[in-house]
């Protein structure tokens, strides 16, 4: 597959996001032929924290993985932490993983995927205030650039975004993946 075309991306935040975490994936995977969605718990706009403001266009509540491609959690500490403490979004994200679909993970937004109780023997890197969290919730956690792991790609901060976007693109195009599971 040399585009994207016909897949739908959901794209999951809340205020507070990192902007560039958010609109540097959307980019990437719209510049590729993919529909981006954005899930979040909020209604209406949400806004970034450095003022970026992005249409909702779906509820956390009314989400359902099985019509998306993939999922991509940008970070921010402030909408990471209010995400994982949505239960909507918690069983959202965690049903990609159950599914075995891509998810892509960057800097803060690692934290719901603790709540989602799917790290268990699965190796990522995040921004590295988030390495005890994640290695408690049974992750292997590494600092580098982009990690990949059966489908889940994470990252560090916004300076890894060319490398997280390119194998974000990457496993979208691979499809699912076996050992992307809860």
């Amino acid at each position: 597959m040399t585009t994207l075309t016909n897949a739908k991306v959901a794209f999951l935040a809340t205020d507070g996001y990192e902007d560039s975490e958010l609109t540097s994936p959307w980019e990437a995977v719209t510049s590729e032929g993919a529909q981006a969605v954005l899930v979040s718990p909020s209604s209406g706009s949400i806004a970034g924290k450095n003022g970026h403001e992005q249409q909702v266009d779906l509820s956390a509540a009314d989400a359902d993985a099985g019509e998306f491609a993939a999922l991509v959690l940008p970070g921010g500490v402030v909408n990471a932490d209010h995400l994982r403490m949505d239960e909507a979004a918690v069983a959202f994200t965690r049903a990609f993983f159950a599914q075995h679909k891509p998810v892509a993970v960057i800097c803060h937004g690692a934290w719901i995927l603790t709540d989602a109780e799917v790290l268990d023997g699965r190796t990522l890197t995040s921004y590295p205030s988030l390495r005890t969290d994640l290695k408690n919730a049974g992750a292997t956690w590494v600092d580098e650039e982009v990690v990949v792991d059966q489908g889940m790609v994470s990252s560090r901060t916004p300076d890894d975004l060319p490398a997280f976007n390119a194998k974000l693109i990457e496993e979208i195009r691979e499809g699912a993946h076996s050992g992307q599971t809860t």
